[in-house]
């Protein structure tokens, strides 16, 4: 199938220039909303320096609508199942990022929500992971949805995670997408790899509102939708292409699955809640122990910046090496596990200041307070 034949870049212009008008009218209308969409500048987490509204995810969110709106076909089938299947992970999020109050809990089973929403609308699942005794369990039904469900949720709280700064999150979605894009050109160019460009078209809108000024963010809302989005569309890679194995969008959001990964096992050992928020995430580290060294005199907005810009390398990399061996598994486990090292021996280098290996999930030595 020749995507160039369905109409879609205009569809993705379209979605990109209103994700972006969306993102400035927010910036806008501050004055009228600011007092209860603003980030807490108290958050442990906080890396700005001025309350700066969290409801990004609505210029995502809505592009995304207005865009299944002006499709046809297949395109607007699957874009209307995905924005369906998203609502309540983004609705959760969203809610907590205008009252500061919905829980950790609360958020986590409305990403799982959307998860088991998506395999009941579309009836896919995950039925193949080239791990024999977990594909045998796949085969049954009921235990194929929850699996689904707990890895899309998986992705979406992941990109909820390493959204810390600047265009972070939002390009490693846009290089995640593009990565999904890109395989499905390579072995068929179905309708998939147009809706992944229409979304990464809104994601981009979205990207030069917030990169690098920091005027606004995506919030819980964006991140759990523009995740949730990534990993459906790698379901739907897989549905798609049964030659492709499931390690592969596995490493392409290796990055931030990681980041859930390492952030889990740190406040475990450090005696803390899973949910608790702290900063020792490898993006907070990166920003206070390089970017602020290497570039003192700048503004901490525009170091904010620095980092997510060099943060994307963490999903290119990775998705380069996927895209590449999409169909080997042992080459894609192995690229998780060199991945996966390198993140443990660079997360090491910046706790303990100096290359080795240790346990770089103990408590690490008290970080300086960011002028």
């Amino acid at each position: 199938m020749d995507i160039s034949q369905q109409g879609w870049p205009p569809v993705a212009y379209t979605v990109g220039a209103a994700a972006w008008f969306c993102a400035v009218l927010l910036v806008l209308t501050k004055p009228l909303h600011g007092h209860f969409t603003a980030g807490l500048l108290r958050n442990v987490q906080s890396a700005h320096t001025m309350p700066t509204p969290r409801i990004g995810g609505l210029a995502l969110y809505f592009s995304v609508v207005l865009g299944t709106w002006l499709c046809q076909g297949e395109m607007r089938h699957i874009l209307m199942q995905l924005v369906l299947a998203g609502t309540p992970a983004f609705a959760f999020g969203l809610l907590e990022d205008c009252t500061h109050r919905v829980s950790v809990r609360t958020r986590l089973f409305a990403t799982i929500g959307s998860g088991i929403l998506g395999s009941m609308i579309t009836g896919l699942t995950i039925g193949d992971i080239n791990v024999p005794w977990l594909d045998t369990l796949l085969e049954w039904t009921p235990f194929a949805v929850l699996f689904t469900a707990f890895a899309v949720s998986g992705v979406a709280n992941a990109f909820n995670i390493i959204d810390g700064f600047n265009g972070l999150a939002s390009g490693t979605a846009v290089i995640a997408l593009g990565a999904i894009a890109w395989l499905d050109l390579q072995l068929g160019a179905s309708t998939l790899s147009a809706v992944c460009l229409i979304l990464a078209a809104a994601a981009l809108g979205f990207l030069l509102v917030n990169w690098p000024w920091g005027k606004l963010f995506m919030g819980d809302g964006g991140a759990y939708f523009l995740g949730f989005s990534v990993a459906w569309m790698a379901v739907l890679l897989l549905h798609q292409y049964p030659q492709v194995s499931a390690w592969c969008p596995l490493l392409i959001c290796s990055y931030p699955v990681l980041e859930v990964v390492f952030s889990m096992l740190r406040r475990r050992l450090r005696r803390r809640g899973l949910g608790t928020a702290d900063r020792l995430h490898l993006h907070s580290l990166v920003k206070r122990r390089v970017v602020r060294q290497l570039c003192p005199t700048l503004s901490r907005t525009t170091r904010n910046s620095i980092t997510g810009t060099l943060l994307w390398g963490m999903t290119l990399l990775p998705a380069t090496w996927a895209v590449s061996a999409y169909d080997n598994t042992p080459l894609l486990a192995l690229g998780l596990l060199l991945f996966a090292a390198a993140y443990h021996l660079l997360y090491v280098r910046l706790v303990r200041f100096r290359w080795c290996i240790s346990a770089a999930l103990t408590p690490a030595p008290k970080l300086s307070k960011a002028p």
